[in-house]
């Protein structure tokens, strides 16, 4: 390995703490390059010698092996900052990549369900009857029906369900200890009255414990055991690719697509910017492009 890559990598690790996984990506991404510039000069050039076109031709070397354009990007941001840092060493007296653009990474669009799969989903643990199915029930209709974070889902606690307000409401803390006042509609409102009333006791050992969701063991339930839980259901409905998030992305869009203003959905999420929302309107914009296609005869 050339030693001002070696150098460089160093000063990943101990200056800026890059985990084992960047480096390795970093090592193999320069290796690529270094070999790209040794075809390119006929046996190699010194680093001072690079010159845009070989750049450039790098980058088209990426291109028609068909990489990702994540990928490229990638490959792309670790050389341009191997230049930064030896242009900030004094290695270099100026930084050659300082010019080179990045490709541009489209934002994929995240997986929404339709109401159909929702209730595909929502029905799985119904057609059971054991404290933890209806754990369940009452879980997957709060996490549709207030659009929270998984985080916020397994960190409330039985105080966080105001049953006794009008309309019913939940308060999410998202992040940076946010509170927002989350309204639910009646049928997740039951399954909760149902379990905190009658399921939860059976399941809690300790009648301090303050966790609203528990575990088999009686103890507040983790990220890991709803994603386990959600990823069984989703199997037994035949849904695939579902993930925690995928309920908080599909509730935005069924909002937003039945008339909800952005400014609320944006409230509801607790997101901090509105641009963050607006990701869903693209979504809703997808489908009524969709729907038209289907509904109309010469489209």
């Amino acid at each position: 390995m050339d030693t001002r890559i070696a150098d460089f990598l160093t000063f990943l690790t101990v200056e800026k703490n890059a985990s084992e996984n960047t480096i390795s990506a970093y090592r193999s991404d320069l290796a690529q390059f270094e070999k790209s510039v040794a075809r390119q000069a006929a046996g190699g050039c010194s680093w001072e010698a690079i010159t845009d076109e070989m750049l450039l031709t790098f980058v088209e070397e990426l291109r028609e092996r068909r990489y990702k354009a994540a990928t490229v990007a990638r490959k792309v941001a670790a050389v341009k900052s191997f230049f930064s840092f030896m242009a900030a060493e004094g290695i270099l007296t100026c930084d050659p990549t300082e010019d080179l653009r990045s490709p541009q990474v489209g934002k994929a669009l995240p997986r929404t369900l339709t109401p159909e799969e929702v209730d595909e989903l929502l029905e799985q643990p119904a057609r059971k009857t054991t404290p933890v199915a209806q754990r369940d029930k009452a879980m997957l209709e709060l996490a549709y029906g207030t659009g929270m974070r998984v985080t916020e889902l397994v960190s409330l606690d039985v105080a966080h369900v105001a049953l006794e307000s009008d309309p019913v409401t939940v308060r999410g803390i998202g992040k940076g200890d946010q509170e927002r006042a989350l309204p639910l509609y009646q049928r997740a409102v039951d399954e909760l009255r149902q379990y905190i009333f009658h399921v939860r006791p059976k399941m809690v050992r300790n009648r301090n414990e303050a966790a609203l969701f528990v575990n088999r063991r009686g103890g507040r339930l983790t990220r890991q055991g709803f994603w386990l839980i959600l990823k069984n259901y989703a199997r037994e409905a035949g849904l695939d690719g579902i993930t925690p998030h995928t309920l908080r992305h599909t509730y935005a869009t069924h909002m937003l697509s039945g008339g909800m203003p952005l400014r609320n959905v944006q409230e509801a999420l607790g997101h901090a910017s509105i641009s963050t929302t607006q990701i869903y309107t693209q979504l809703t914009d997808q489908q009524k492009r969709e729907q038209y296609d289907q509904a109309h005869p010469r489209a």
